[in-house]
């Protein structure tokens, strides 16, 4: 922070409105034009491809209709269609990138022309006062904040493989420990190991500070201030978008939504080994059971039909053991990692703010 502080201390700054600075052309329509290796930019980013360009210098892209936060930097040729302008930037008094960088700490809702569908006029646009710091002070400002974008790409870089190696792993040792032969265990239907069952709430139930769980049909648990059983439980979706996968392991007190079913466990099986098995294969076996390409509703009958092998306790206990380290691991990286990466992201802005926050006078002629 203090190298930063020492970078600005004393500089001169000129603020220009963007028209003085750089001027702001609209685009295209893209239709008949040859296919090609040019990208052709639209406000939600890339449309497609063709053989020519409309602009072959470093710019900055900003809306014109539709998502109007969407700022990108482009370097290399491109097209770019009527929803997004492109701005040919007089580079004696701005770098490019600068401009990129700084009109991204701009809030462009704010500026929104639009009666309905978002939008930003070439009027508004060019009245936006701009800082012009030294052209050096502006190049060692890019090199900071390039460094800090970097740095987020490389995390979310390693955040990907990271998982994707982990998540193989753990799918090479769960398929292993969890593939049984015929004469090898006892296989058994889920309804004679498992108590199977629904609740009985919807999710307009939902009380935002609720005292317990409410598992409803998707990913994200709710809460209420009741609950409906006190138990270990497998809970999956009996429809919607999560339907025949496993989302949660309940323990201890909780509510259940109406269309969302709980596995119970009997004695004799170890939940967890119950609940590795069911999230590994649950989903196929529907899958492979319906009739039609895709399940929208499960039935209790699908359950009880189920096949489970059923090894003995301690050999359960064995694969649980095993199989329980690979999720602690994967979670600890999915969760870990992300977490970086938004810390990272945080001071990126941090600094960016920091980097370009010029003191700001009446705009100069």
């Amino acid at each position: 922070m203090s190298n930063i502080l020492d970078l600005l201390k004393g500089v001169e700054v000129k603020w220009k409105p963007l028209g003085e600075v750089a001027k702001i052309k609209h685009g295209k329509d893209w239709k008949g034009l040859n296919s090609g290796d040019i990208p052709v930019y639209g406000s939600g980013g890339v449309m497609g491809y063709v053989d020519t360009y409309s602009y072959n210098k470093p710019t900055v892209l900003i809306p014109r209709k539709g998502s109007i936060t969407n700022i990108f930097y482009v370097e290399s040729p491109f097209w770019n269609v009527d929803t997004i302008y492109y701005t040919e930037i007089d580079e004696s008094k701005v770098f490019p990138k600068f401009l990129y960088y700084f009109i991204t700490t701009i809030d462009l809702m704010a500026l929104d022309a639009g009666s309905g569908r978002p939008s930003l006029t070439q009027a508004i646009l060019n009245k936006i006062p701009i800082p012009i710091p030294p052209l050096h002070i502006q190049t060692e400002i890019i090199r900071i904040l390039d460094a800090f974008t970097a740095l987020t790409a490389a995390l979310t870089a390693a955040l990907t493989v990271a998982l994707t190696m982990r998540k193989k792993q753990y799918n090479y040792y769960r398929d292993q420990l969890l593939s049984f032969e015929e004469g090898d265990v006892e296989w058994k239907t889920l309804g004679e190991v498992a108590i199977i069952g629904t609740g009985s709430h919807d999710t307009q139930d939902a009380i935002e500070d609720g005292d317990y769980i409410f598992y409803a049909r998707g990913r994200e648990p709710l809460k209420l201030n009741m609950f409906d059983f006190d138990e270990t439980a497998i809970i999956t979706a009996g429809d919607g978008a999560g339907v025949g996968k496993v989302f949660h392991y309940a323990q201890g007190k909780y509510a259940l939504h109406q269309r969302a079913y709980r596995i119970v466990p009997s004695e004799n099986m170890d939940s967890r080994f119950v609940y590795h098995y069911i999230a590994s294969y649950f989903y196929t076996y529907i899958q492979k059971a319906s009739v039609s390409s895709s399940v929208t509703s499960l039935r209790r009958p699908m359950f009880l039909n189920f096949p489970i092998p059923v090894p003995s306790f301690s050999e359960q206990k064995r694969i649980v053991a095993i199989l329980d380290k690979f999720y602690v691991l994967t979670n600890s990286i999915t969760e870990g990692l992300p977490r970086e990466v938004e810390l990272r992201q945080k001071q990126y802005e941090y600094y960016r703010e920091k980097l370009l926050s010029f003191p700001k006078p009446a705009l100069e002629a």
